[in-house]
């Protein structure tokens, strides 16, 4: 078994395993519960009461955190035309068609964090499904990276739009923002994918749908969040 480091241990003393604390008390209790030496993120964890081997309660969509993310990511548009010259526009770091999948395809090129494509560029995305699906990054509706405008779509991921989908243990994972955000700013952005998600209860689930929701700082210890503190 692993051994936790001193810092953590430190910090662990400072949370109560068996307390689920106001999203404020935990927000707070995460930024203090910070242990890297660098500005690190706090993160969400929400366990769902969902059973993932049935297709119609594996969740997967993105949201745009009111505060953003802290985070800058590098997207990479496929698409044609008006689309392409809107996007980049928009601010994507790059705009091609299959002069872009052959570079990924024949370089192994993979200088960007999410790709964006227009629905008539997807055939041709889809030869190489097999190099883009095990790394996360094959464009979907759900999440709408597949999208007849990649320029609002660029807008929203600069904004602080993030991605998410049930594991195989129902829970879904994401970040909340950057340690060094007010806590104003993580309680805000924590409410809004807490409520979002909560929307997206699938019919056939009965009963409570959100089972337990926890945050933590990069490498720090989880903080139970008191469902109370949510009007959903």
């Amino acid at each position: 078994m692993k051994k936790s480091g001193r810092k953590y241990v430190e910090a662990a003393k400072l949370v109560d395993k068996n307390t689920s604390y106001s999203v404020e008390e935990a927000v707070k209790l995460a930024k203090q519960t910070s242990i890297t030496n660098f500005d690190g993120t706090v993160d969400f964890a929400i366990k769902l009461n969902v059973d993932p081997k049935k297709a119609d309660q594996q969740l997967r969509g993105s949201l745009v955190l009111p505060n953003g993310t802290g985070k800058t990511k590098r997207v990479l548009v496929i698409a044609k035309g008006a689309a392409a010259d809107k996007a980049k526009e928009a601010g994507a770091t790059y705009v091609g068609e299959k002069d872009m999948i052959e570079k990924i395809q024949k370089e192994n090129w993979f200088d960007f964090d999410v790709i964006v494509a227009t629905p008539d560029m997807m055939p041709e995305l889809g030869k190489i499904g097999k190099i883009l699906g095990p790394k996360g990054l094959m464009p979907n509706p759900k999440t709408n990276t597949v999208t007849p405008d990649p320029a609002k779509a660029v807008e929203d991921i600069n904004k602080g739009m993030i991605e998410f989908r049930t594991d195989s243990y129902g829970n879904i994972h994401g970040i909340l923002g950057k340690v060094s955000f007010d806590e104003k700013k993580l309680v805000e952005n924590l409410d809004y994918a807490v409520k979002t998600i909560a929307k997206m209860k699938p019919a056939t689930v009965k009963g409570k749908f959100i089972a337990s929701i926890t945050i933590s700082a990069t490498m720090g210890p989880g903080i139970k969040v008191d469902q109370n503190s949510f009007d959903i």
